[in-house]
């Protein structure tokens, strides 16, 4: 058991069938993961095949599950399959997951990324049953070292009642030194104390995370690769986006409102993320670094040129090609990378104090600059807010990008009124689409409207939204932000009528 260095650990080593058997219904569970990284893969599988047989019996089982975002199919989706998961929080991308919350089987509560470890800590939710979380070894001491994220693993392992821990051989070893855990986040206010980062690459941790082997009930070995979906092959849309918020910062550093080598980038997830991420690469900018969530296929490319000097996140987030690499050159990555817990990679302290540029994705925003990230039409769960929040609105600058429409054509990235707010206007900077660049920095809500409808909204949609900012202007109440309030949703109401934004 070259993977478990510390005896009591190996004397704990058991199946995973019969750990299953101890979760109870209504049980709390705190597992690791996030975007598909560093989930435990044995567990859930093991559990849903407990919960269908239940259900068989006609007995009550449903559980919670508390994760650090997004996880997988293997996990998400075979609990969603078999109507296992009661409450689900904090971000899920699962498609499984989300037609259970929509159908409103499962309950789901959309939180900020770095906000629910303290919510946990302070026992909002009562007490967590168990936490279940992946490992790449066990030390000689009994400390755990994380595989490919942190995620909330430690406030988890350190509420949880009782523990399960996947050692999985399909990591390298040589994640060991990538991760820096800080357990400085327990105190509550008021004693409270600064988190001592100020520059993306500073260790203020320790490598491992601690265990309390009394609350342990087992230990499984594994041997499955994370995730790790391949992303889309870059359209041109992504491009020109990617394009734009480029050239956007090399006239800011021009402007001296920028160093030469800009400010720490945070970037969502996705194709148009990592479409950005290509552009940077193509760039002359050098010694970059990144304090963001997720380390994607975009910022190891960099990294690897020599053009990114450190990247920070909480997780991995890699195409296998990608994930394959980073296997079999994991050490090379120390001092590269860092890998947090995720109320540290997240916090607002620390993204006010080292002025990071935010770059999210957006289902819509609209004429006035409010972006919706999370619902459709106002009432169907997307994904969730993710960390998108928690950059937003404490970076230097903060992006929103989108394709101007989806759904070929059917439904306008730019409305006149977001369906659900998630980042008001007083927290975006810029929104850039494949049609242009709206800076919104220093403006009113009457100058937004004239940029937005201008430079980002698809010339289909253009005439029917400066015919409505017109009215707008003439028939409100009071012009400060025009609205037609029974027209305000007008786009959203055609598309449920006819499936389509247009006239």
């Amino acid at each position: 058991m070259g993977r478990i260095n510390y005896a009591p650990a190996q004397a704990k080593v058991t199946d995973i069938q019969s750990l299953v058997k101890l979760v109870k219904n209504d049980d709390k569970i705190g597992v690791a993961g996030f975007t598909g990284a560093g989930y435990p893969k044995a567990f859930p599988t093991a559990l849903a095949e407990e919960i269908k047989a239940a259900h068989e019996r006609g007995e009550e089982f449903m559980v919670s599950i508390f994760t650090g975002a997004s996880t997988a199919p293997d996990l998400d989706g075979v609990l969603a399959g078999v109507d296992g998961v009661k409450f689900r929080t904090p971000y899920n991308g699962d498609p499984t997951m989300r037609n259970k919350v929509n159908e409103g089987i499962s309950l789901y509560a959309d939180i900020h990324l770095s906000h629910l470890a303290q919510q946990v800590n302070q026992g909002w939710f009562g007490k967590i049953d168990w936490a279940v979380v992946e490992a790449c070894q066990i030390t000689a001491e009994g400390e755990i070292v994380p595989s490919t994220s942190v995620g909330n693993s430690r406030a988890y392992l350190e509420n949880a009642e009782k523990i399960i821990i996947e050692v999985n051989e399909w990591q390298s070893e040589d994640l060991f030194g990538l991760h820096d855990v800080y357990y400085g986040m327990e105190a509550l206010p008021p004693n409270r104390v600064p988190i001592p980062i100020t520059a993306p690459g500073d260790i203020i941790g320790q490598r491992t995370l601690r265990v309390d082997w009394n609350k342990v009930a087992g230990v499984v070995v594994t041997n499955k690769p994370d995730r790790n979906s391949p992303f889309k092959d870059l359209d041109q849309d992504s491009i020109t986006i990617g394009k734009y918020f480029v050239d956007f910062l090399l006239d800011e550093v021009k402007a001296g409102r920028m160093p030469k080598n800009l400010l720490p980038l945070q970037s969502g997830v996705g194709n148009v993320a990592n479409a950005v991420l290509a552009g940077l690469l193509d760039s002359d900018l050098e010694h970059l670094s990144s304090y963001t969530e997720v380390i994607q296929d975009g910022l190891i490319a960099l990294i690897d040129s020599g053009k990114m000097d450190v990247a920070s996140a909480t997780s991995f987030g890699l195409s296998p090609e990608y994930a394959q690499r980073l296997n079999e050159n994991a050490a090379s990555y120390r001092g590269k990378v860092v890998l947090r817990p995720q109320d540290v990679s997240n916090h607002p302290e620390v993204v006010r104090r080292i002025g990071v540029i935010a770059c999210n994705g957006m289902i819509e925003a609209d004429i006035y600059g409010n972006v919706n990230s999370t619902n459709v039409c106002g009432t169907k769960m997307q994904n969730g807010i993710g960390g998108s929040g928690d950059f937003t609105r404490n970076a230097f600058m903060s992006f929103f990008v989108s394709p101007s429409t989806a759904k070929n054509g059917d439904i306008s990235a730019i409305v006149p009124m977001v369906s659900h707010h998630d980042h008001t206007e007083h927290d975006v900077s810029v929104i850039i689409t494949e049609q242009g660049l709206a800076d919104l920095r220093g403006l009113a809500p009457r100058q937004r409207a004239k940029v937005v409808i201008e430079k980002c909204a698809h010339p289909d949609y253009r005439p029917i939204l400066e015919d409505y900012y017109a009215r707008a202007l003439k028939e409100a109440k009071g012009i400060h932000t025009p609205h037609i309030l029974s027209e305000a949703l007008s786009f959203h109401q055609r598309f449920l009528d006819s499936g389509s934004m247009k006239k």
